[in-house]
């Protein structure tokens, strides 16, 4: 879909991947951008600086998928949709009820408020956690579902809801398994990326950083600045009805990020190892073949360039590091 003059509405737009896909759609020649969010993880510090264009705009009445005649009110006239807004794996293993209503029936109203309104496209933020753990190296997008947490299993769902309803009704999409995204704004509710926060919070504080197990543990790790150009390519396709690993396609264990964070911040603190508690994957990289050649995403921050961004941004929005940290309970 062509952006220019469109209105273009993002579901979750306040939290980590949404402010930066504003960012992005900043650089368009798009119409309007509407920010619709419950604010429940999403906050104000991550899109002041998207808010002074005067294209970007909070919808003003509500911002919870869960609000069905909210929602439908504020899909009227949008031509595309990026749909972020979702419970995190660790908030979907404690309350699965609840992530049941948020990721399965919240998605079931985006899409039903699609159609309704006949949206040109909507762009649909799935996970690598559909995958599990790695049966293959690395994982096209035929791999099994070898999931096993409630989180994974709502992300299937909906892309299943994708398919059948956008079948049914034309509606136009693509959806996003996103391997472990990381950057400027994130916080500590991730299971896997807030890792990096925990061990940058004890290299300030001079303690050692705790890796559980033996750091063996590796993960895809992709810039969320490159996550956001994914979700422009992606609404900017024209191939439709199909799902995407975005990511970089290189493994990266924790004990190797670890030691990257130690030398980019100057420390000589030693890595303090500690036995392995609850892990829900412990191995995934995905294939970045078919996000290439259909909606031609292909990375461009590596994890030393990345990484060394993620420090800066904490050295200079302290304030929002200790919000999110105490956010998080910690």
């Amino acid at each position: 879909m062509e952006l220019v003059g469109k209105r273009i509405l993002v579901i979750g737009g306040a939290g980590l991947i949404g402010s930066h896909i504003l960012d992005e759609l900043i650089k368009t020649d798009v119409k309007e951008i509407i920010i619709y969010d419950n604010f429940f993880r999403g906050t104000m510090d991550n899109i002041d600086e998207a808010l002074k264009d005067p294209r970007v705009k909070i919808y003003p009445h509500g911002g919870d998928i869960l609000h069905e005649d909210i929602l439908d009110k504020a899909m009227e006239g949008v031509d595309g949709v990026f749909h972020l807004a979702a419970m995190w794996l660790l908030q979907c293993h404690e309350y699965p009820r609840s992530a049941f209503d948020v990721n399965i029936r919240g998605t079931f109203n985006v899409i039903m408020a699609a159609i309704k309104h006949k949206v040109k496209r909507v762009v649909y933020s799935s996970s690598a956690s559909v995958y599990g753990n790695a049966l293959e190296i690395p994982m096209t997008e035929e791999h099994p579902y070898n999931n096993f947490t409630f989180y994974g299993a709502t992300k299937i769902a909906g892309e299943h809801i994708f398919k059948s309803l956008s079948s049914r009704y034309g509606l136009s999409w693509a959806g996003l398994r996103y391997m472990n995204v990381y950057g400027p704004r994130q916080d500590y509710k991730g299971a896997y990326i807030a890792v990096m926060m925990k061990i940058l919070d004890n290299i300030d504080k001079g303690i050692q950083p705790v890796v559980f197990g033996d750091g063996s543990q590796q993960y895809d790790f992709i810039y969320v600045g490159d996550i956001a150009k994914a979700n422009i390519c992606a609404m900017q396709a024209e191939k439709t009805g199909e799902c995407y690993n975005v990511g970089r396609g290189i493994g990266t264990s924790i004990k190797e990020l670890s030691e990257l964070l130690l030398r980019l911040t100057g420390s000589s603190l030693k890595i303090k190892y500690e036995p392995a508690g609850q892990t829900f994957v412990t191995n995934r990289i995905g294939s970045i073949d078919k996000a290439e050649h259909d909606i031609k995403f292909k990375w461009s921050i590596d994890l030393e360039e990345g990484m060394q961004k993620l420090i800066e941004w904490r050295k200079s929005h302290k304030d929002a590091v200790d919000k999110k940290r105490t956010a998080a309970g910690l």
